[in-house]
């Protein structure tokens, strides 16, 4: 494991000939694949297969099973990709025999048998990060504090954008434990936001550590996939070249 600052310690790629093409996005709660767009379009360029993952965002389960889904679909090795609660949805379904590498966009991170819950306990609270729970026990970000708590970085238009686009999460998933960490037994990385509203700093760090990835920070909000993505995509890059050898 280790840790740099972005941007310029990332090193870039050339062509995709002799390491893994295969990148897989999966959003967090509150969102949706649209604000991969920036990353979608730098990887492309690049030569990858990118495909992004539409989460229903109404159980663990059936955000694996949709994760799966689009992993049986490609060709070959995979580097997966989760930003926020999409971090515990790769965490699981990461096991998939073609995902080569896992990295993890200011995401969590827990172990075989842990919550998503569990892993803010003993870090500090988040006040600007405040969600709106309704009777059937689906949540929202507010409106009022969106974009402080999620995209202060973003320009107005662009955090209008992703408050009023949001699909609201189950928050039982909170409470469903993983089954098997996949960064137990796949190389992994971590971009991480040191400006994030959503997670205490420490609790990224600690997560990130703990799983045995390479760390990059980043000066950014939560929506560091949109507003920081070609540092995004630069690790995704990083990992496509170091997960697989050359020969493969």
């Amino acid at each position: 494991m280790s840790t740099i600052d972005a941007p310029t310690a990332v090193p870039v790629p050339e062509s995709t000939d002799h390491h893994v093409k295969n990148v897989v996005l999966v959003h967090g709660a509150f969102a949706d694949g649209s604000g991969w767009r920036g990353v979608y379009d730098n990887l492309t360029a690049r030569g990858y297969r990118v495909t992004i993952v539409q989460n229903p965002l109404t159980s663990l389960e059936d955000d694996v099973a949709a994760t799966t889904r689009v992993l049986d679909r490609q060709d070959g090795p995979t580097i997966l990709v989760g930003h926020s609660w999409g971090g515990t949805v790769i965490t699981e379904a990461g096991v998939h025999p073609k995902v080569a590498g896992l990295v993890y966009v200011s995401a969590l991170a827990p172990d075989t048998g842990e919550t998503t819950g569990q892993q803010y306990e003993g870090f500090a609270a988040t006040p600007e990060f405040v969600i709106d729970v309704g009777e059937d026990g689906y949540g929202f970000l507010n409106h009022d504090s969106f974009k402080a708590g999620f995209a202060h970085d973003a320009s107005d238009e662009d955090a209008a954008f992703l408050r009023d686009s949001q699909i609201p999460i189950n928050m039982s998933v909170f409470g469903a434990a993983v089954t098997h960490a996949a960064w137990r037994d796949k190389p992994t990385w971590a971009v991480i936001a040191t400006e994030d509203k959503s997670f205490d700093q420490a609790m990224l760090q600690h997560m990130a550590t703990r799983s045995g990835a390479d760390i990059t920070n980043v000066s950014a909000s939560h929506a560091l996939f949109m507003t920081q993505s070609g540092v995004v995509s630069d690790v995704i890059a990083t990992a496509a070249m170091s997960a697989v050898p050359a020969e493969h």
